[in-house]
């Protein structure tokens, strides 16, 4: 077992094959909170006899109060599955001061290495609580058993460093920064993308290397946010496309492939080395394309045209590009073209 030195949120941290085998041998009573098909996957490997086992189906606020009721005395939570299923066993960490063990089964969020949960209140998403995993454990035969394109989009919420760290610079030139700026951190984010785009092949065939990079890059990005208390390097103007689509759409997308594209159009509207970032989401297999999440041209036309007001609209959200520059129907036409509809 490794345990990390920086503020990453994960206190021990398991890498390797079978690195789940016998940890419910370890943490005293324990309930385990998970899905079907990923509580398949592991059920006959984890040891130990759970005190129950909770499928998730909602993060919604209400609906975890009333299965915390249902919880008896235990000494850990332990989470198994996607974002969801770790949020949820976050929350029920959180909420009853017991320990976290977190065993994420794909890596196309980084839900498993942020400290607080996202449960849904009143249909928006908010964020609760602080719980750190102890351990974390990267398995990466159980990873590896989710389809390619779902662990590639892990990267998604890395990659989005590019086009945040630049706003946050626009947002210093216009004097508009909600944060003190920080060349140091910026620095810092872009040698993570320089680390994945060394690993670009790994990724994109989903090797423990390719594992590794990406965990390695979320924890990397934690020292830089968690200790200045905001993630302004990595959430930005690509976010923003993608709040107003998923609003606009009312569904919701895999995570990395909606920044993805949120990436590819704005890295164009800052005329910020969109090329290269392009070209290295089409090398590692990051599905942005609007046809793989079934968006209509006139849909992402019309939420272009409208994102000035979105950003307006919602106060709260941070000064980027978008508050500056002229997003019309020409621009629009010219970046569209190498999209796929």
């Amino acid at each position: 077992m490794k345990h990390i030195n920086g503020e990453t949120n994960v206190k021990s941290l398991r890498f390797g094959s079978g690195s789940i085998k016998g940890i419910g041998k370890e943490i005293g009573k324990f309930v385990v909170i998970t899905m079907e098909v990923p509580w398949k996957l592991v059920k006959n490997d984890i040891g130990g006899q759970p005190e129950g086992v909770i499928f998730i189906d909602t993060v919604d606020q209400d609906a975890l109060n009333k299965l915390l009721l249902t919880i008896p005395d235990i000494d850990s939570v332990v989470g198994i599955g996607g974002g969801m299923a770790v949020d949820a066993a976050k929350y029920f960490s959180w909420k009853r001061n017991v320990r976290l063990i977190s065993i994420p089964t794909i890596v196309s969020v980084d839900a498993f290495l942020t400290p607080a949960a996202g449960v849904r209140f009143k249909n928006k998403v908010i964020y609760v609580g602080n719980s750190s995993p102890d351990p974390l454990i990267i398995d990466y035969d159980i990873i590896r058993t989710a389809p390619k394109t779902l662990n590639i989009a892990g990267i998604g919420d890395l990659l989005s460093i590019h086009t945040a760290s630049f706003d946050w610079q626009h947002a210093e030139k216009n004097t508009q920064s909600e944060f003190p700026y920080s060349p140091d951190a910026v620095l810092s984010g872009k040698k993570i993308i320089n680390n994945l785009y060394n690993n670009i092949d790994e990724i994109k065939n989903v090797t423990n290397r390719g594992i590794d990079a990406i965990v390695e890059g979320y924890m990397h990005l934690n020292t830089i946010c968690l200790p200045a208390e905001h993630f302004r390097i990595e959430e930005g103007s690509e976010h923003y496309l993608f709040y107003e689509l998923e609003e606009r759409l009312k569904r919701s997308f895999i995570h990395g492939h909606i920044v993805g594209l949120g990436i590819y159009c704005m890295s164009q509207l800052q005329d910020n080395q969109s090329d290269y970032i392009i070209e290295f989401m089409d090398q590692v297999g990051l599905d942005y394309q609007p046809q793989e999440m079934n968006i209509k041209k006139d849909d992402l036309v019309a939420s272009l045209l409208n994102l000035k007001n979105y950003v307006i609209e919602n106060s709260h959200l941070w000064f980027t590009i978008i508050n500056t520059e002229e997003i019309n129907n020409k621009w629009i036409e010219e970046i569209t073209i190498r999209l796929n509809f």
